[in-house]
């Protein structure tokens, strides 16, 4: 007796609009259909009246009977009014389809300005990610890496762990660019020193877990963890060797060349500098004399 009551079906504006031009649709079909009875109907009676009851006999108008002219009245307006239901009222007509498609172009909008406004809300995410924090980190980059090395023209530079020249002018470029910064090496360059050279940090790179190092001295595993060390430096360098100087490659921003003029018989080399990489911006030559005994020169070259 109290039942709950059922809850009516909810139709929305759109679904009503549909139901209703589709109940006027079937009107509009059958008003045709039965004008098109009507007419089969109606014509046979016609014919029936003129021909059977002689109903208008006389009446000949350009010498053809009277209800030919009739019929063919009425079956254009039949034809008027098939076109007007088929062609002229579609289904939803052009008002409709225009409202819709009106409807259409406002929730597109609606769609892309909420669409724009999850990207505002996914913008910090986005900002966490690798890609822009490598980006963000090249931006503000403000360490420059550099190689620093002294090679023959036959890229030798050095055999049995140690260099085979002795250039007064080239250790003393060593020393003045170096001091005061880290200097990133391998363990063969670093035993190759009779001790730690002064001023400077010193980066071990060594595989060995249990090699030991002077105290002041930084021994890491990678070169990755080598450039960590030295991320607060505004110009590291790479001082060797062969292996380090390759790897390094890579991740430098300047090459301090000391090109010695000879070929050298060696077991240590230096990478081949591509020119399509390393852009030459300095080259200064110097003759040989009776503290250098190989002619040189001084070459920086700067990554493109």
């Amino acid at each position: 007796m109290f039942g709950k009551k059922k809850d009516k079906p909810q139709i929305d504006k759109e679904q009503l609009e549909l139901i209703q031009n589709a109940q006027r649709r079937i009107k509009q079909k059958k008003r045709l259909y039965t004008h098109f009875v009507i007419f089969l109907i109606g014509s046979v009676l016609l014919i029936a009246a003129n021909i059977g009851l002689g109903i208008g006999k006389e009446i000949r108008p350009f010498d053809q009977d009277w209800f030919v002219f009739v019929v063919i009245l009425w079956l254009v307006l039949l034809v008027y009014h098939f076109i007007n239901v088929f062609v002229f009222n579609k289904f939803m007509g052009k008002d409709w389809e225009q409202n819709q498609l009106d409807k259409l172009v406002a929730e597109q909008k609606i769609r892309i300005e909420k669409i724009k406004s999850e990207l505002k809300k996914e913008a910090p995410h986005i900002a966490e990610s690798e890609v822009y924090n490598e980006e963000l980190k090249a931006k503000t980059k403000h360490s420059e890496l550099t190689i620093i090395a002294a090679a023959g023209e036959n890229d030798a530079i050095g055999k049995d762990n140690q260099l085979v020249w002795n250039l007064a002018d080239d250790m003393k470029r060593f020393k003045e660019l170096t001091s005061g910064h880290h200097i990133i090496m391998g363990r063969k360059t670093f035993e190759s020193f009779p001790k730690p050279l002064p001023n400077r940090t010193h980066v071990v790179i060594s595989r060995q877990d249990d090699y030991q190092v002077p105290e002041g001295v930084i021994k890491v595993n990678s070169l990755e963890a080598a450039l960590d060390i030295a991320e607060n430096d505004s110009q590291p360098f790479i001082i060797g060797g062969g292996e380090i100087y390759e790897l390094s490659m890579e991740y430098a921003d300047k090459i301090e060349l000391t090109r010695v003029h000879a070929d050298f018989e060696a077991d240590t080399f230096f990478p081949k500098i591509d020119k399509t990489v390393w852009k030459e911006i300095e080259n200064t030559f110097h003759k040989k004399d009776s503290e250098h005994a190989y002619e040189f020169s001084f070459i920086t070259y700067i990554k493109k």
